[in-house]
C-alpha cells in the first residue's frame, strides 16, 4: 500500500492519475463497470491497493477504496461502506477483496 491519504477524494484522484479510471460497482457475487458493460467474477480481477477511511464524527460513516486491475488491462476503483452498512458478500468475494500477495496485484 502506498502512503496513507487524508481523504477519500484525495485517494481517488491519485488512483485516477495512475490509470485507475474505470468505476466499479460491487455486487455480492461480482463487480461490474456499467459504462464498459463489464461484469467480473472474483477470479477475474486483482486488488492492487486498499485504503480505509473513517468518518470524522461517526465511526459508522466509514468507507473502503479498492484499486482494481484485470489481466486484460482494465484498471479502476471501487468504493464501498464497511462496518454496520457494508453489503453482505459471498465468501469468495470477501477473500478476493484483499491485496493478492502472490502476484503483487
Amino acid at each position: 500500500m502506498n502512503k496513507p491519504f487524508d481523504t477519500l477524494s484525495e485517494a481517488i484522484n491519485s488512483l485516477k492519475q495512475r490509470g485507475y479510471d474505470s468505476d466499479f460497482n460491487l455486487h455480492p457475487e461480482w463487480i461490474e463497470c456499467v459504462p464498459m458493460n463489464l461484469k467480473l467474477d472474483p477470479a477475474q480481477f486483482h486488488v492492487d491497493e486498499v485504503h480505509r477511511f473513517e468518518g470524522m464524527t461517526n465511526p459508522d460513516d466509514s468507507s473502503v477504496l479498492y484499486a482494481i486491475s484485470t489481466p486484460q488491462g482494465v484498471k479502476g476503483v471501487l468504493v464501498d461502506a464497511y462496518g454496520t452498512y457494508a453489503d453482505s458478500l459471498s465468501s469468495e468475494m470477501i477473500s478476493r477483496l484483499q491485496i493478492d500477495k502472490k502476484t503483487n496485484h
